[in-house]
Formats: structure tokens, sequence, C-alpha cells
């Protein structure tokens, strides 16, 4: 597999720079619908999704929400989960895709930079996966002062950005560290050539490992950047004028990823023989992913409010991280999570978590 830019998609919104997130796979250009079937009734009529990346265990609760009809129960004649990498913000914006799967970062430049009418409505991930990777006989990178005098390879573009608001909200010199460039590949990280490796924790820290080698994570998540990720966005048109439809949209969702969370082999299973079938992705590789983002989802704060929820304090921790990259923006151009809010006072049952 090759390696990819992730984390901000802006396309033809945004000229400056975007931040990068590096992860594993190859688009397999499917835009076919996944599920169909008026006779479930879909007075919402059809649903087109703009997934992140490929059709991995990432998504195995959208998969799952295919497959047991939770999208065609909420309304929908059909699903489009069309694979990326691409032009997320973008496709949302301009309503090619009614729902995108971004995060705080992405979305909030795009906002910020090309005032774009979108809002975050909810999120999977609470804790990003950016992490600097190294090897553990190598740099082992644990603690943000293990960076000084390192050699870390930064992806070209935004990853620096990112990169270097690292440093600065961990109180370090960026004349201390040799930012090294490089690709999206970690060869030079496994070679020798760097101490460390920006990357991502549930793709890079995986494949790695998978090699028999043992790796140190700095995830940047648990060291001053917070923000959440695989967050779900629209329009502000839509959640103005079709709320019924964004409710039923993060049923279906929340509901797809109870059972995946309750089933993580049948995530992997149904990525690697079915919806990724044309990937030739590894078992072992997805059924490992699907345990790792786990913890990126389930937190002590969902445990108490359910999934794709996001507290006030979380929010303000994007904030903070936002600022620190350079981004100006309100919690409001930001979030807008009322009718997530509506519809687990009317459903409650959602906010469950399995056993």
């Amino acid at each position: 597999m090759t390696s990819r830019s992730r984390a901000t998609r802006a396309g033809a919104l945004l000229a400056a720079a975007v931040l990068s997130l590096a992860a594993c796979g190859s688009d397999d250009g499917d835009s076919e619908p996944t599920s169909g079937g008026s006779e479930a009734g879909g007075d919402l009529g059809a649903l087109t999704l703009q997934l992140s990346w490929i059709k991995n265990a990432e998504f195995a609760g959208e998969f799952f929400a295919d497959a047991q009809g939770y999208y065609e129960d909420a309304g929908f004649t059909s699903v489009t989960m069309d694979p990326g990498p691409g032009a997320i913000e973008t496709l949302v914006a301009t309503e090619d895709a009614d729902f995108g799967l971004s995060n705080a970062v992405s979305a909030a430049q795009v906002i910020a930079e090309e005032d774009a009418p979108l809002k975050i409505v909810g999120t999977k991930f609470q804790k990003n996966p950016f992490t600097i990777l190294s090897l553990k006989d190598g740099g082992d990178i644990a603690t943000p002062q293990d960076l000084v005098g390192k050699k870390i390879g930064v992806q070209a573009g935004g990853n620096e950005t990112l990169f270097d608001a690292l440093l600065e909200v961990n109180g370090i010199d960026p004349a201390d560290v040799e930012k090294v460039p490089v690709e999206y590949d970690p060869a030079p990280l496994i070679d020798g050539e760097v101490d460390g490796f920006l990357a991502y924790i549930t793709n890079e820290s995986i494949t790695v490992q998978a090699q028999g080698i043992e790796v140190t994570n700095l995830p940047f998540a648990d060291n001053g950047l917070p923000f959440v990720a695989e967050s779900v966005i629209t329009t502000e048109r839509m959640i103005e004028e079709e709320p019924e439809k964004v409710k039923a949209f993060l049923e279906a969702e929340i509901r797809g990823w109870q059972d995946a969370l309750a089933d993580p082999d049948e995530g992997a299973r149904m990525a690697v023989e079915e919806y990724g079938k044309d990937l030739k992705l590894d078992m072992d590789k997805e059924l490992e992913q699907s345990e790792v983002q786990a913890g990126l989802i389930v937190t002590p704060d969902v445990e108490a409010n359910g999934l794709f929820t996001i507290t006030d304090e979380l929010i303000e921790q994007n904030l903070a991280t936002l600022e620190a990259a350079g981004i100006e923006i309100e919690a409001e151009e930001l979030f807008d999570l009322s009718l997530l809010t509506e519809l687990l006072e009317e459903k409650p049952e959602l906010t469950e978590l399995p056993s």
C-alpha cells in the first residue's frame, strides 16, 4: 500500500497549505451505492457520504449501518459511500456529498479562511490519531522533551504547521529539533535516517510493529494538541432546512458504531472481505486497527454521554489546539451539536455502549 495526506482536504476551497495525516492504502475508486431498496420507505431520499479514506476498518460502523439496514431504517433509499482521500470539505460545502468525515483542524481552517458554510455535528474519534512514531531501540521518543536533538521526519506542507504547533505548546525551540522532509512511507524511520516520524497511530505504528519492530508513540492528543477527528460535517443549510435528515444520519451512524464496537472482528472482516475486498487489505492489520481505534472513540466522556458527543471541555481544548496552529475561530463557527442533543434526548437508547 501507499501512504497519503489526510487531515485537510479543502481542495478548491482552500489554496493555503493544508494539514496532512499520514496513513496507508490506495483508493479503490468505488462510488457506487452500497445499499438500496425503496421497500424500506426512504422518504429522505438517497444519501451520499464522503469517507476520509479507503474502505478499511476505519469505517466499520458505516459498514454495519449499511449491512444491517440502519440507513434505510432511518429513512434513506440508498447510501453511497465515496472513498477518500479527496476534497471532503469542498464536496460537502458544494453539496456534492450530504455528509463527510473530516476533523476539527481541516474543517476549521476551511471555515476560517474560506468562509465555508460547514459545521461539525458529531464526532467518532474523541482523540486524534496523530503521533510521532519512533523505534524503541532507536529514538524512543516517549515525551515531548525527547524531541530535542532528534531528527524528525515531517511531510512537506501542512504537517509542518501541526508539528510546529506541537513544539510550541510544549515549549520546545524549533532550532533544537531537526525537521527532515519525508513522504508518507515510514521507511526512513526503519532505515535509521530519522529518529522520529510524523504518523498515524492506527496505521504506520501498526504496520511497523507488524514487521517485528518495537515502537514508541508520542500521541499528539495526549501531549498538548487534542482535537476531534473522523467528525461528521455537513452544511449550515442542511442543519437549518433538513434537520430530520441530519438526525436520521446520526442515528444510523450511532447504531452502526454500537455494533462495530461490540464486534470489532466482524468489522475487520467486512472491510477485508466485502467493502474493501478489491484493496487486498491485511486481516491482521485491520483487526489491530479495529482494536486501537476503539480507544480513540470510547472515552469516559463517551461512556457518560454517548457516541458522537463532544463535551464543552473538549471543544475548548480543540479551540486551544486551533489557536496553536494559527487558526482563529469561535466554537459556534465550527460546532453545532444541537441536533445530536435533540436526537439523544428523543432516543436515549442511542447513548448506550456495548458491555
